[in-house]
């Protein structure tokens, strides 16, 4: 009954010599399906596509089996003419049935009255409608073969008919066949697991969701430099409770995945020292240790602020520290612009360095903006945007909320750049709303 194909016997002749008369047709179909597979980036699409071709050149009925590391995925050219699937069955014996063609990697062929077809299909189809699907068809020949690329074998190809048995010119197209497959599939495969390696990667990396704490007002907006990536080197974060929190923004040297991959680094090395001391000047302090270790030749300038509310009292106090970052600008009430008096270096270069702290207060209504680089950096046709424009916008926003602020100075820099190329942009605003 396992009467595998011997190789070693193969005639010269057939598609890998020259085409008798019968190969031409196996010939054309290589060479139509070659075209139909080019640029096929997804594997479903690609296994539909492929069934649709292999029925009814080359049989009656046809399915396609591609391994998993514990499972393996089915598609079948049902009993309707329509493909189906994938059917997912579970962890294949590796010594029978589908199992010993990833051991194996080869072709085989079974025909009567010589092969029991009914045990054949029993062990080839490991799943009891797809074996009835291809015994309706009474079929009296089948045909396996191993879809192998780069020395691994990634699948199999199951063919039947009800007539002639498969020579050897035709197991020799189905191998080209199973080949040319099996390379697009890879190729999709390929494609879609960096799809999902890439939403995964942006998950971690994309800017967090704010908190809502009581009597207090915040917003951001991220804009990253390479709109592609939706992600970028800029990064910011809120964490702790409601009358006591961290809000940190940053930016990692470079640009687009390069800097990014470095952004969740940065943003848990913050969140794991604020557990421990929210002090702003700490925390950077720590910043400025992990990243020295961790990052070669990169820094990151950050600011740091801590809000904090007593019982009872409508006012915040804000403790500010910087490290090579622009310092926030406070926006009060009435229209006047503050800005924190601090500075320090920027983390991830210079071992043990201290950070100096300034304090402020937030009365009702009072909005702290922190922002990157990629705002006053803005390069547009007059120059850069620069922290005096950023001044003179704030006051006719006073008293507006942090949403409005923070989409008013993007669209504002938007415009100052007028479609040139820009860096990251991001921008975070707290306002005291008790």
């Amino acid at each position: 009954m396992n009467a595998a194909f011997d190789r070693s016997s193969r005639s010269p002749e057939g598609l890998t010599g020259t085409p008798r008369p019968g190969d031409w047709a196996h010939v054309r179909f290589l060479e139509k399906l070659s075209r139909q597979l080019a640029g096929s980036l997804n594997v479903r699409r690609t296994a539909f596509r492929v069934l649709d071709f292999a029925v009814p050149h080359f049989g009656d009925w046809a399915m396609l089996a591609f391994f998993d590391s514990d499972s393996v995925s089915v598609y079948s050219h049902g009993r309707s003419g329509r493909v189906s699937g994938p059917v997912l069955l579970g962890r294949l014996d590796p010594l029978q049935g589908l199992g010993r063609f990833r051991r194996r990697g080869v072709a085989e062929r079974y025909a009567t009255p010589g092969d029991d077809i009914e045990a054949v299909l029993d062990e080839l189809i490991p799943s009891t409608p797809l074996r009835e699907e291809a015994a309706h068809h009474e079929p009296t020949a089948v045909l396996a073969v191993a879809l192998n690329i780069g020395g691994a074998t990634n699948g199999v190809f199951v063919v039947i008919r009800d007539g002639d048995d498969y020579n050897a010119s035709d197991v020799a197209a189905a191998e080209e066949f199973a080949r040319r497959v099996a390379a697009t599939v890879e190729s999709a495969r390929l494609y879609e697991e960096r799809g999902q390696m890439a939403d995964a990667l942006e998950q971690v990396l994309r800017p967090p969701e704010l908190p809502e704490y009581p009597g207090v007002y915040m917003a951001a907006r991220y804009r990253p430099g390479e709109q592609r990536l939706r992600i970028g080197g800029d990064f910011y974060d809120v964490h702790g409770d409601a009358d006591d929190f961290t809000v940190v923004i940053g930016d990692i040297c470079g640009k687009g995945i390069d800097a990014a991959v470095f952004t969740s680094l940065a943003r848990q090395t913050i969140r794991t020292a604020a557990f421990f001391d929210r002090s702003p000047a700490r925390v950077l302090g720590a910043l400025n240790e992990v990243l020295r270790t961790q990052l070669a030749q990169r820094f990151v300038t950050a600011a740091c602020a801590r809000f904090r509310r007593r019982p009872g009292e409508e006012t915040m106090t804000v403790t500010v520290a910087v490290a090579g970052h622009p310092p926030p600008l406070v926006l009060r009430a009435d229209g006047a612009v503050d800005e924190t008096t601090v500075t320090g270096t920027v983390a991830g270069i210079i071992s043990g360095l201290s950070f100096a702290e300034a304090e402020v207060r937030l009365g009702v209504k009072d909005t702290v903006l922190l922002y990157t680089d990629g705002v006053d950096e803005a390069r547009g046709r007059e120059g850069f945007f620069g922290q005096e424009r950023l001044r003179v916008l704030l006051p006719e926003y006073a008293g507006a909320s942090p949403a409005t602020l923070c989409e008013a100075v993007e669209q504002r820099v938007l415009d100052h750049l007028d479609g040139a190329a820009h860096d990251d942009i991001a921008l975070i605003a707290v306002q005291n709303g008790a």
